[in-house]
């Protein structure tokens, strides 16, 4: 096969498109909302046109084709920065790694502006040149792309984090492949113009089969969704719940699909939320920006609509009613419990143990017991039979909670017997040596090895988290 004549290209406004490859680094800010909102990423190619970028998935939520933005900053190794507004052209996830590519165009610029813009694309298509072998010149590198000391620095720490994330135990290894969290969640909503019907009932049939497979196994695999954005995490950990206790009452029953479907779309509603009044999702939540918030059911509601897309009466009761309470307390219709269908009802308790058992807002975790007993007290907004059936189908030590025992070790619990009593455990710590972690593997009739179990933990207080393989 011919090899290319040359690695570079040009775009459709006939400038020379310089890729960066084998090493070539440059990072980009994106101001998308003046004084409130900044992301960053890394440039993959660049022109006197524009430049393509990839940044975090879940950053992306807050970005749109036509969007214009206030700044576009380019930092180069060496420390130089070039400024400019810019365009939004195109978006696309990149691979399957968590990453959107965008492209963006450059306006707005100075003569001046253009003039360094063509020197730092001429010493881009030099380096890109040198590295990949097609020019042989006796001139050094660019000084573009000789990283200082504050580069780095950034560098270490970032290959440091990906050898951390990269280092499988035994456990990581055998988390299913096809876990909730694997579909590109972007892929199913993160197009404000397509809807893909398709792939949210993909991913609501894997759930099921899992469900039916290996309920333990993606009980556990559920845990390792700490590093998804919170609306992702809450969404598929509630559907997968939802789907486990409803497949209990009746395998067979024809609405469980739906519902699955619905617990998975009605949080999608939030990104489209984002505006300078509600710049990001991570942010701590004022007063204003939760009332903002409870807008995301009408928001997805409308936005379904607008696309065509009507769901199923299930779906919908799901989509529409899930944040309603008994008492009327919830919204966005303040509906009371004869009003409210079983699988409603079901699906606010679930829903709620989920918020209370995990940071939200800067609050602070409650453990699995707390947070039943908060529930518990509140007869009037949650219904008590489904908070016991709850406790009955996960237990007192739910799989995947961390849990202590009275000679110092913490261990992930992976399995429970029919008392849901955990008997099977991952030793990931002893206390007595808290920079150094352990990856050991115990059954009940070992535990004699690390003390009488204690109860469960906040991971973050102990500095603990799961691998992500």
């Amino acid at each position: 096969m011919p090899t290319p004549h040359s690695i570079f290209s040009s775009d459709n406004r006939g400038a020379l498109r310089v890729p960066f490859v084998l090493g070539m680094q440059a990072r980009v800010y994106l101001e998308v909302f003046a004084h409130e909102l900044n992301i960053e990423g890394k440039v993959r190619n660049l022109s006197v046109g524009g430049c393509m970028v990839d940044v975090r998935l879940e950053d992306s939520i807050a970005l749109s084709v036509d969007q214009i933005l206030p700044g576009v900053t380019l930092k180069f190794p060496n420390g130089e920065a070039f400024n400019t507004q810019g365009r939004i052209r195109h978006m696309r996830p990149f691979g399957n790694h968590g990453h959107a590519a965008v492209g963006i165009e450059f306006i707005d610029m100075s003569p001046t502006s253009t003039e360094t813009l063509f020197h730092y694309v001429a010493e881009a298509e030099f380096e890109a040149a040198l590295r990949s072998g097609t020019q042989h010149n006796a001139r050094a590198r660019s000084k573009l792309f000789i990283a200082d000391a504050k580069e780095k620095k950034m560098q270490r720490q970032e290959e440091h984090d990906q050898l951390v994330s990269t280092q499988h135990t035994p456990l990581t290894e055998r988390r299913p492949r096809n876990s909730p969290a694997a579909p590109n969640h972007v892929d199913v909503y993160k197009n404000k113009h397509l809807f893909s019907a398709e792939i949210l009932y993909e991913c609501a049939d894997s759930i099921l089969y899992m469900v039916n497979h290996d309920r333990k196994a993606l009980q556990y695999a559920l845990t390792y969704l700490h590093d998804e954005p919170e609306w992702v995490r809450h969404a598929i950990q509630v559907g997968s719940q939802l789907a486990m206790m409803l497949i209990s009452r009746d395998p067979y029953a024809y609405k469980t699909r739906e519902a699955v479907a619905g617990a998975l779309l009605h949080t999608m509603g939030k990104p489209l939320l984002i505006s300078e009044q509600l710049p990001s999702l991570k942010i701590h939540m004022s007063p204003s920006h939760a009332e903002i918030l409870k807008q995301h059911v009408d928001a997805l509601s409308k936005k379904l609509s607008d696309l065509d897309w009507t769901p199923s009466p299930t779906c919908s009761d799901i989509i529409l009613n899930a944040n309603e309470r008994l008492d009327g307390s919830g919204y966005p219709k303040g509906i009371q419990a004869e009003a409210l269908s079983e699988t409603v009802r079901l699906m606010s308790v679930i829903k709620i143990i989920n918020k209370l058992t995990h940071e939200r807002n800067g609050q602070h975790p409650q453990q699995p017991l707390d947070a039943y007993r908060w529930v518990n007290s509140r007869p009037e907004t949650y219904e008590k039979s489904l908070l016991v059936e709850y406790i009955q189908h996960f237990g007192l030590y739910p799989i995947g909670s961390l849990a202590r025992f009275s000679n110092g070790f913490l261990a992930w619990i992976v399995d429970v017997d029919a008392k849901g009593m955990p008997c099977k455990v991952d030793v990931v710590k002893n206390l007595a040596f808290k920079d150094t972690s352990i990856d050991t593997v115990l059954f009940s009739n070992d535990f004699n090895q690390i003390g009488r179990l204690e109860g469960t933990v906040n991971p973050s207080d102990y500095n603990v988290s799961m691998k992500k393989a």
